[in-house]
């Protein structure tokens, strides 16, 4: 395996030639690309490792992408992600900007800034309440039970998608309102859009999602207001901002179908499966959660950190010159930050690359696993609970549950998000 190649003119301090900053292709960018680094795909821990002792911010190119700036240490990671004045989530401030490629369905939360971001999620926000995420709990309780009905005669299944995707699936599609019947598409829609390796796929499910989804909210604005089959896209349709009066158009409603879409189960998923994984992995883990269920919010917790489902962060782009970790990044670059690399930052997590479920829940939650800052993912409180009753369901139902095969490597997919592509078990 050839030498991990920490680029040798990125050192932890790096200045400026000009006050204007460094851009990253003049950097000399370390290639990152997900696919072809021997072993990366398999487990990328060990060279963000590498890369975070070497610095906290390093040029990389990433697949179809130009080369940008990814930050690798959790302290740096977070005081960036709270500054939103001089790095926006708007690709516009990027200075090679000149459209969005038609890769964006809609407009939504992670494309905007204040004050636009503040409005859209506080419509949001307003419908998507704790409230009526508790008052899910039968509903996803009931879906995992029906989902190991189905399974249990069988002996033996591919856990990822006989139940780790058809959960959460199941859930973000009632919560927005999906007939059940137009569920099919969904998931191949998803992982089309989410793989950077496949542009024209992306592109096709890109439009036939943006396609179903005008219909749908045609559908739903013809229902009035306050109608009993309310769902949380017809309430934010029908929901107007206090301030102004006015609610959502048509491209943010698109965009927040979207986003709820696609991180409401791509990312659920990846937890439920992993959390599996390496619980099974980790006997001893395992006998002390059926032990004791109070360790269940640890187990959660400690899956999202230790193996997040969404490896970085969307870009930001730097609306001035910035300096971080000793770096001064120019105006208009692209800037990640590595999610996988800060939650095993040793500085805030000790013996980062242990997986214990015993850590106190409190300090794990300091994960960035949701984000950080005004773009923390808004359905995180859904998210954990899916995952803590799928995990608890399953290990309650099958306690003889195994691994299918110990001995074979696992499958995880490539690319920024982190999940398996299969995870067999038998019981």
């Amino acid at each position: 395996m050839p030498t991990d190649p920490i680029n040798p003119i990125n050192p932890t301090t790096r200045t400026a030639p000009t006050g204007d900053g460094i851009r990253a292709e003049d950097a000399g960018a370390e290639d990152l690309a997900l696919g072809d680094w021997p072993g990366f795909t398999a487990d990328p821990y060990p060279r963000y490792a590498r890369l975070r002792t070497a610095g906290s911010v390093h040029p990389v190119s990433l697949p179809l992408g130009a080369p940008q700036w990814l930050v690798t240490d959790g302290a740096t990671s977070r005081t960036a992600l709270a500054d939103t004045a001089r790095l926006r989530n708007d690709i516009r401030h990027s200075s090679s900007w000149k459209s969005d490629g038609g890769h964006a369905v809609g407009r939504n939360m992670l494309q905007v800034d204040p004050p636009d971001h503040t409005r859209l999620r506080r419509l949001v926000a307003r419908e998507f309440t704790a409230h009526r995420v508790r008052a899910l709990r039968p509903r996803v309780q009931e879906i995992a039970d029906g989902l190991l009905d189905a399974m249990e005669g069988d002996g033996r299944a591919d856990l990822v998608d006989a139940y780790g995707f058809p959960l959460p699936v199941t859930v973000i599609c009632e919560l927005l309102g999906v007939p059940a019947a137009d569920r099919g598409p969904f998931r191949a829609w998803s992982a089309a859009v989410v793989d950077p390796t496949a542009p024209d796929a992306a592109q096709r499910a890109n439009q036939e999602m943006t396609a179903y989804f005008l219909g749908l909210i045609e559908e739903k604005r013809a229902l009035p207001a306050g109608a009993a089959e309310s769902d949380l896209l017809h309430a934010v349709i029908h929901s107007t901002d206090g301030e102004d009066g006015e609610g959502l158009d048509t491209e943010e409603l698109l965009g927040m179908a979207f986003v709820l879409l696609v991180a409401g189960h791509e990312t659920t998923a990846h937890l439920i499966s992993s959390a599996v994984h390496h619980l099974l992995r980790h006997p001893d883990q395992l006998a002390a959660l059926r032990a004791d269920w109070t360790l269940l919010d640890g187990a959660i917790e400690e899956t999202l950190r230790y193996e997040p489902p969404v490896q970085a962060t969307s870009y930001r782009h730097t609306a001035e010159p910035v300096t971080l970790g000793g770096t001064m990044i120019a105006k208009g670059e692209p800037v990640m930050f590595s999610i996988a690399a800060a939650n095993r930052d040793p500085e805030r997590f000790p013996d980062p690359d242990r997986f214990d479920i015993h850590r106190d829940p409190a300090v794990t939650r300091g994960h960035l696993a949701f984000g950080h800052g005004i773009h923390h993912c808004l359905g995180a409180p859904l998210a954990r609970l899916e995952g803590a009753i799928a995990l608890r369901t399953l290990l309650e139902r099958f306690p003889a549950l195994t691994l299918d095969d110990e001995a074979a490597a696992p499958d995880w997919r490539p690319g920024l998000l982190r999940g398996l592509n299969r995870l067999p078990v038998r019981w």
